[in-house]
C-alpha cells in the first residue's frame, strides 16, 4: 500500500520572530491580553479556592451550599474558558504567558543567531526591559542594551 506523500507532510508553523520596535509598537494590545489573561487566571485561583471551601464544610450540603457550589463550579469553568481563549489569541502571535498572575510574557525574537525571548511586563511602564536566550533558566533577566533599543 502506497503513501499519499501530501497526507503526510504536516503542515510547519515557523515562530514568528519580533524586532524591538514592533513588540514595542504591538504593546497595548499586548498589554490587553496579557491582562485578560491575568484577570481570567485570578478569577479562576478565587473560584477553585471556593469550591475548596465549599467542600470542606462539616456535615451534609444544605440546599443552598450545593447551589453555591453548583454556581461557583459554572463562573470556574467559565473563566477557564475565557482563559484559554486569551492565552489562544496571545500565541496566536506566537507570544506566551510567561505568568499569568504576575502578567509576564514573552515574545520570540534573534539573539546572536540563537532563540531569544523579550519579557513583557505588564506592571513595568515601559513593558520590556529585559530579555533571555531561550537556553537560559526561565528566571534570568538580561537588561536590554542600547543596540537592541536601536
Amino acid at each position: 500500500m502506497k503513501r499519499n506523500p501530501r497526507r503526510t507532510r504536516r503542515s510547519e508553523h515557523s515562530l514568528r520572530l519580533w524586532t524591538l520596535a514592533e513588540a514595542r509598537a504591538a504593546a497595548p494590545y499586548i498589554a490587553s491580553v496579557v491582562r485578560s489573561i491575568r484577570e481570567h487566571a485570578l478569577a479562576a485561583r478565587s473560584h477553585r479556592h471556593r469550591l475548596a471551601a465549599l467542600a470542606e464544610r462539616p456535615g451534609r450540603p444544605n440546599r443552598s451550599s450545593l447551589i453555591a457550589s453548583e454556581e461557583t463550579t459554572r463562573q470556574l469553568h467559565r473563566s477557564e474558558e475565557q482563559l484559554q481563549e486569551a492565552v489562544d489569541e496571545l500565541e496566536a502571535l506566537d507570544i506566551y504567558c510567561l505568568d499569568a498572575s504576575g502578567g509576564q510574557a514573552i515574545v520570540p525574537f534573534v539573539q546572536d543567531d540563537q532563540l531569544a525571548w523579550y519579557i513583557f511586563d505588564l506592571f513595568d511602564s515601559s513593558h520590556f526591559r529585559s530579555w533571555r536566550y531561550q537556553s537560559d533558566p526561565e528566571e534570568t533577566r538580561r537588561k536590554l542594551t542600547s543596540l537592541q533599543m536601536s
